[in-house]
């Protein structure tokens, strides 16, 4: 790739600051399965579905064509968070934790919760009973009434990288500015059976009777099933998909979402979350999404990062080297990375907040 295309850090700052600027970056991987080309995937279960007959979000084109997802923006969003948290007693130090604050809600004595790993980040419940209260409302209020990110870049930036609601106070909204989403595209879903035999015959040992086990044999609900103590079989279960037109993972920087974000240093703190953004959406993924869902990149399709223009010309960037990183530690040290701390759960808070949600639920 041409030096022309090769990021540097006064191009990055430009991507937080032009108005003018390109409006997005975008990165499309080709993924494979570890076992290969035609092997079968297991996308995430989700309530059953009518239509489809199986519990995963499977989707059809006016072709008949099935995209399947395997990973939602959500969950890629609670993949790609913890990059950021400090490693555990016995993990090799992680220099990405010093590039934003380590707040923790303290549970008990034994236990505790980052709210790198909250689901819905500082709007999450576990946040707002806590100590952190006061601040997260206030925090919110600011972004909400005058546009501030401060605050919240200061508490908890990665709530500005990945977007949060404050669903259960002001209803503040902080768009994403990463987006990340895997699909498979033209798949067929797949059915599997399976049969349970219990080591020994239980009825036989008088742990229950003969017409106790006939009556429950068979029966995947019977209580006797569930505890593993008669045969049970399992008929024409999920059994995952078969992929023709490829897996893909897109990822989005939205340029326009971040220079939206505005402090007493505007500036500086677009950088700052944009530092974050690259670090997050440039690191390397554990392609593992659960049982049965195992991926690589595609080693004869190399993904490529675009910057897209208004007129949505694609532009190839390249990200050599240690560029972004270099420049997230530089903007976090310009920025001020917020105070890291322990902050208390309060129960008598949350049994309020709970109390509060039934009192409204009962007044519709």
């Amino acid at each position: 790739m041409s030096s022309a295309n090769t990021v540097t850090a006064d191009r990055m700052r430009d991507w937080a600051n032009n108005l003018k600027g390109p409006v997005a970056l975008h990165l499309r991987e080709r993924l494979l399965p570890v076992e290969g080309q035609d092997a079968v995937v297991f996308p995430p279960t989700y309530a059953f579905d009518d239509k489809h007959g199986i519990p995963y979000q499977l989707d059809e084109l006016s072709d008949g064509t099935k995209v399947a997802q395997l990973d939602s923006v959500g969950s890629q969003a609670n993949r790609m968070e913890p990059l950021f948290r400090a490693a555990s007693a016995g993990r090799s130090e992680n220099q990405l934790a010093a590039l934003v604050p380590q707040v923790t809600i303290v549970l008990d004595k034994e236990r505790s919760v980052s709210i790198l790993d909250a689901g819905h980040r500082l709007g999450d419940a576990i946040c707002r009973a806590s100590e952190l209260h006061e601040r997260v409302e206030n925090a919110f209020a600011d972004w909400k009434d005058r546009g501030d990110a401060t605050a919240i870049a200061k508490l908890a930036p990665t709530s500005l990288v990945f977007g949060v609601w404050d669903s259960r106070g002001a209803q503040a909204k902080v768009p994403r500015i990463v987006q990340s989403v895997i699909r498979a595209w033209d798949v067929d879903a797949l059915t599997r059976s399976a049969q349970y035999n219990p080591p020994v015959d239980y009825a036989a040992l008088d742990v229950f009777s003969d017409e106790e086990k006939a009556k429950e044999e068979g029966n995947t609900k019977s209580p006797l099933a569930q505890q593993g103590f008669v045969h049970v079989p399992a008929v024409g279960t999920h059994g995952g998909i078969v992929v023709r037109g490829g897996i893909f993972r897109d990822v989005t920087i939205n340029l326009v979402a971040l220079r939206q974000l505005d402090g007493e240093n505007g500036d500086i703190l677009r950088e700052y979350v944009l530092g974050l953004a690259l670090v997050a959406a440039t690191e390397p993924t554990d392609g593992y999404l659960r049982q049965g869902c195992l991926l690589t990149l595609d080693p004869d399709n190399p993904s490529v990062w675009n910057e897209v223009d208004r007129s949505g010309k694609r532009t190839p960037v390249d990200f050599g080297g240690d560029v972004v990183l270099s420049f997230a530690k530089g903007t976090a040290a310009r920025f001020g990375v917020g105070e890291s701390g322990s902050f208390a759960f309060r129960k008598e808070r949350a049994k309020g907040d709970v109390a509060a949600a039934k009192k409204k639920a009962k007044s519709k």
